[in-house]
């Protein structure tokens, strides 16, 4: 098409019209695109360490809070669930070595799923001025939370040689668990940030239905404590296997691969979910974050 418009000496020339291109959001479900997170990997290395430096900055312990509180949570476990509650005669090995592991999966799923949630909404002053895959700030927060894990389990380390427990060859299959507690965690973390992007006061229930999670996970107590016909509906709840299994490697016990392969599965329905819908409604963040 063409138009009308008057030249520099009151004639009027004919000139094509510029084409006009309209910007707007996509909606709809989308597949993540491995490629762009591929591109900008240096970027969630650069939201990894602004995390790590932020949360250890202007404190008095620095990094040993990472291994004060599964340290307190274990004394605490020890002494209510061990002796009072007599969860010790359920276990071979000394409890508070088998609660310190249980305590230290949780701590990894429970503290990515703690910072993925509220993840968006601290980096509303990214989110809403320059343009990245906004999938890339839940996904740093499990860096940050591996490098507290790592520091605790030097801990475990030191725990195990002073009660004389040695690991076993199970111990090279302690990366599978570990990837399939973070796997969980990104897969709540995921759902969870981008529903606190809408609904602010989610962030308050997710924190205390996090709380109840641990105590229906065996976290406490071993899964044998759970009747054997309801074990397979108990593992559902992914983090079931995956502590079980975490603990196996650590611990040498036999590996329940049926309850293990239930998490694994229910784990793998929950990052899909979370991450499908995560997509589907990231383009409106910067609008309302």
């Amino acid at each position: 098409m063409s138009s009308v418009e008057p030249s520099n000496d009151g004639t009027k020339s004919t000139s094509p019209r510029k084409p006009v291109t309209r910007i707007k959001a996509g909606g709809g479900w989308r597949s993540v695109n491995v490629v762009q997170l591929w591109a900008c990997r240096e970027l969630l290395y650069h939201l990894i360490w602004r995390d790590v430096k932020v949360r250890y900055k202007q404190t008095v312990l620095g990094a040993s809070w990472a291994i004060l509180q599964p340290l307190m949570t274990m004394l605490v476990f020890t002494i209510f669930f061990g002796r009072m509650g007599r969860m010790s005669d359920l276990v071979d090995v000394p409890y508070p070595v088998f609660v310190y592991t249980g305590i230290l999966a949780w701590t990894l799923f429970a503290s990515i799923v703690s910072h993925a949630t509220s993840s968006l909404v601290n980096s509303a002053h990214i989110v809403s001025k320059v343009y990245f895959p906004r999938l890339l700030i839940p996904l740093g927060t499990a860096g940050t939370a591996l490098v507290d894990f790592l520091l605790s389990l030097l801990v475990l380390a030191c725990l195990m040689a002073g009660y004389g427990v040695l690991p076993s060859l199970n111990l090279l299959l302690l990366p599978l668990f570990v990837a399939g507690i973070v796997m969980t965690a990104l897969g709540v973390g995921t759902l969870c940030s981008a529903l606190v992007v809408s609904y602010r006061d989610l962030g308050i229930v997710i924190t205390f239905v996090t709380q109840l999670w641990m105590f229906v996970s065996p976290v406490a107590y071993p899964l044998d404590a759970v009747p054997a016909g309801w074990r397979l509906i108990y593992a559902i709840n992914p983090m079931a296997g995956m502590i079980s299994g975490f603990r196996s490697c650590l611990l040498g016990e036999a590996f329940q691969w049926d309850c293990i392969g239930v998490s694994f599965l229910s784990a793998a329905v929950i990052l899909v979910a979370g991450v499908l819908y995560f997509r589907r409604v990231e383009n409106y963040f910067a609008d309302i974050v």
